[in-house]
């Protein structure tokens, strides 16, 4: 049971970059997740409403690897690749790595449905073409510093869990640092299928450079299900939409992720 918990929670992930839950893997387990998303957007966010944008399409394939080092430590390593295409007149296009995220989480505080943690990751850019517009944003190296809660229990019988992140990620080659909000709830529904309700939720820390100038903040909700095929695979799939920001594109997207656990 701890074991089952423990990957149900640590197999969570977001459009643009893996998110861990507050659980960590117990020693010598391992989990491996593969994602695949696509969106796309037209508008972007200003301060009266929405405003058109030449369409903006990204295509990410992300592979997450996590390890339990100890009980308390997990470890935690994503690659990723990257296209973005951006239609005229901005008309630019870029294929190749994304980021790549290397770090760990530790449980500083576990009871039988909750724990406390915090994770830190460094995230090193798969790109430096600070003059392709279609790399904007993704040629800065990262640190991520985030503080975790969790709590697992029961409604109607069915297994339901919560899990709240804050983090501050810091960001460098002129781009502002960023605080980050993110929650997710879990319930499973019957034996094999999980649905995952997701939010995300940045706001920047100052101007400096973004696609539309100035400030920006955008929230995100995703909504999938999770199936296990076997003991060790599962598949996912779901959606999500920018439903709200400023300064900030409004995307729409699709994944689909695989997962299995070791």
């Amino acid at each position: 049971m701890k074991r089952g918990v423990c990957v149900l929670i640590g197999m969570l992930c977001v459009p643009s970059a893996a998110f861990a839950g507050a659980w960590t893997l117990p020693e010598g387990a391992g989990l491996w997740l593969t994602t695949f998303t696509a969106g796309t957007a037209n508008t972007y966010f200003t301060d009266s409403g929405l405003a058109p944008t030449p369409r903006y399409d990204k295509y990410e394939l992300n592979a997450l690897l996590e390890y339990g080092l100890t009980d308390r430590l997990t470890a935690i390593f994503n690659p990723g690749l990257q296209h973005i295409d951006i239609a005229a007149p901005t008309d630019a296009s870029r294929t190749g790595l994304n980021y790549t995220e290397v770090g760990a989480r530790y449980a500083f505080f576990r009871a039988p449905a909750w724990v406390v943690s915090g994770q830190a990751t460094l995230r090193i850019p798969g790109t430096s073409q600070t003059s392709n517009a279609a790399a904007v944003g993704y040629t800065d190296v990262e640190t991520d510093i985030r503080a975790l809660l969790g709590h697992s229990f029961q409604i109607w019988d069915r297994y339901t869990f919560f899990d709240v992140e804050i983090a501050e990620r810091v960001r460098t080659d002129g781009y502002p640092s960023e605080f980050r909000a993110d929650g997710t709830v879990g319930i499973k529904i019957v034996p094999r299928w999980l649905l995952l309700a997701q939010s995300f939720n940045v706001v920047s820390e100052g101007s400096g450079i973004s696609i539309f100038g100035g400030s920006y903040d955008y929230e995100k909700l995703q909504l999938s299900a999770v199936y296990s095929l076997t003991d060790i695979w599962s598949l996912q799939f779901g959606g999500y939409t920018t439903y709200a920001g400023r300064n900030a594109l409004q995307e729409n997207g699709a994944l689909l992720g695989i997962w299995r656990q070791f």
